[in-house]
């Protein structure tokens, strides 16, 4: 599938991607290498990877990063209880250990996290490294086999590699820097805020029957208020909640009334000193611009 094609598909399935990531999901996936997607939170990475999983008709295996992360919570783990109860049911028997060892650390008793996971899929999954720059940098050495590779070592088992190589889509907020070794086995592609016009166009996709004129008013808006002095801009999911509260609400125009457009920025502004910045003033000068 070409990139214009990958970019056409993605958009009949209510994801609008730029150019740049159209051709950057399209070299990740010809060279079989992972697609790093950094950016602020909220403008789509993470539905990439659904939507993505929904046009190759696949299963999304998601890992969620978190400070902590370790093999045995990422990779694989032993079913303890399994292994402590076939020991004793062999306790009886003349078995010696080495086939009791050989036993208990087989394939029935490894229980699989979501990296090993993706490897074992007969189809090539979407395995989707949510947020990874969340978890401990000593995170990104799991990575690298598995990334570079594509198998996993399992030192009482041996190495498993992938029955098919999974789409792997990784992504960061950018809160901290990720590591050169990380970096350089990926794809790169900075998702921006998307301009007034793609915005735009995204809105009236995903909410085809708000008016083409309170949309623009709407996007307007929302691109005023990311250039103010605020810890958290909105991103696209924002908007479109704030869309839809909009219209929820039965207001045809951003000036019908000003205090409940005030009242309905919760859905825009997520810490407390945002909304103090954003005053009802503030918001109605917004609305005007």
């Amino acid at each position: 599938m070409q990139w214009n094609e990958i970019k056409t598909s993605l958009y009949d399935l209510d994801y609008i991607a730029s150019e740049e990531l159209a051709m950057s999901i399209h070299i990740a996936i010809n060279l079989e290498r992972p697609l790093l997607l950094e950016g602020e939170a909220g403008i789509g990475k993470t539905a990439l990877a659904l939507t993505l999983s929904k046009l190759y008709k696949t299963s999304l295996i998601r890992l969620q990063c978190y400070e902590g992360l370790d093999a045995s919570s990422t990779i694989y783990e032993w079913n303890y209880q399994k292994q402590l109860l076939s020991i004793r049911l062999n306790e009886n028997k003349n078995d010696n250990n080495v086939k009791i060892d050989d036993q208990i650390f087989s394939r029935e008793f490894l229980l699989e996290r979501p990296l090993l996971k993706a490897l074992t899929q007969k189809k090539s999954p979407i395995l989707l490294i949510d947020e990874i720059d969340r978890a401990d940098e000593e995170f990104e050495a799991y990575l690298l086999e598995i990334l570079s590779e594509y198998q996993v070592s399992i030192p009482e088992y041996g190495t498993i590699k992938a029955l098919s190589k999974p789409i792997v889509i990784i992504t960061s907020n950018n809160t901290r820097d990720l590591s050169d070794a990380l970096r350089r086995r990926c794809i790169y592609n900075y998702v921006y805020y998307p301009k007034k016009e793609l915005e735009l166009e995204i809105l009236q996709k995903k909410l085809p029957n708000i008016d083409l004129e309170l949309s623009m008013q709407i996007v307007n808006f929302v691109q005023n208020l990311r250039v103010q002095d605020i810890e958290k801009k909105p991103g696209i999911a924002e908007t479109l909640d704030w869309a839809a509260a909009i219209s929820g609400l039965g207001l045809k125009d951003l000036s019908d009334n000003y205090k409940v457009l005030h009242s309905t920025l919760v859905c825009l502004l997520k810490t407390e000193a945002d909304k103090a910045i954003i005053s009802p003033e503030t918001a109605k000068k917004l609305a005007k611009i």
